[in-house]
């Protein structure tokens, strides 16, 4: 499986209509694309353990992970009309990263390590 991770921090506090254009461009991206097989968003949690979140040099207060069969269903997702349209609300972010992973099991970890 492979996952597509992006982070981000936006420019300051999302107003109504701000949050509502991006779950409706993360909707249409995913609705448009049939290669995506899941999508989960989600916001920072502040726990408070010691030495954990103070090590953090950027607060990426949100994260979307898209979910894709192989890398052929990420490019295609990449190259779709609807992903370019959903960067530009990322873009305009204080900051934001995108990264790629391919994800195994545990006991598949070897394989890739």
């Amino acid at each position: 499986m492979i996952a597509h991770v992006v982070l981000f921090k936006p420019q300051g506090a999302l107003g109504a209509d701000e949050r509502r254009a991006i779950v409706e461009g993360i909707t249409a991206a995913v609705a448009s694309c049939p290669t995506v097989r899941a999508c989960r968003v989600g916001k920072r949690i502040v726990h408070g353990l010691q030495g954990y979140e103070q090590a953090m040099r950027e607060d990426y207060a949100y994260a979307l992970m898209l979910e894709f069969d192989d890398v052929a269903g990420l490019r295609a997702y990449l190259q779709h009309p609807a992903h370019a349209q959903l960067g530009g609300v990322f873009s305009s972010a204080a900051a934001a990263l995108a990264y790629d992973y391919e994800l195994v099991n545990l006991r598949d970890a070897a394989e890739l390590v």
